[in-house]
């Protein structure tokens, strides 16, 4: 399958999520360890749009602190507090972040300098607690919308109600 180009219609994004989602299902069906589900959610995701610059999970390690891992892409930051960055801040306030210019977006941490725009979906553990965000990257502005929050959204939902529980 190739990448979905940046300029594809609302429709072909969520034709792609739906495809992507179909794969993953076959892939996880009986994996029940958090760490391989990451690194396969974070790899089928980067690879299967053009526009991912930097796809991955930061994981809740300690009391509001998000420590990197796993992800596609180039280096991410190591350790983000809650609260800090489009990451910290999905982390704290639980809610999806989906940011067309970093720029302008307040206290930003720059891991990468071609990031132009994020989206950042929060997944809650069994407690409604953030037990780690998906962040996606990309390096063109605006980038992301409705079909790609709504995907990640449901995506992040199932990741949070399957592996929640698991620390």
């Amino acid at each position: 399958m190739e990448p979905l180009l940046l300029n594809a219609p609302a429709a072909e994004r969520t034709t792609r999520y739906a495809q992507v989602r179909e794969v993953l299902g076959s892939l996880l069906a009986d994996e029940d360890d958090w760490v391989s589900a990451m690194a396969t959610v974070a790899c089928e995701l980067h690879h299967a749009f053009d526009y991912f610059h930097w796809t991955g999970f930061y994981r809740t390690v300690a009391p509001s602190l998000l420590a990197v891992g796993p992800y596609q892409g180039g280096h991410g930051c190591l350790r983000i507090p809650f609260g800090r960055g489009v990451c910290g801040a999905a982390a704290q306030s639980r809610q999806v972040q989906r940011v067309a210019d970093v720029e302008a977006f307040a206290g930003h941490i720059a891991c990468s300098s071609s990031t132009q725009s994020e989206i950042v979906v929060p997944v809650l553990g069994a407690s409604g607690d953030t037990f780690a965000v998906l962040d996606v990257d990309s390096d063109h502005r605006a980038a992301f919308g409705e079909p790609d929050e709504l995907a990640l959204t449901d995506l992040c939902e199932m990741l949070g109600a399957r592996y929640g529980g698991a620390r």
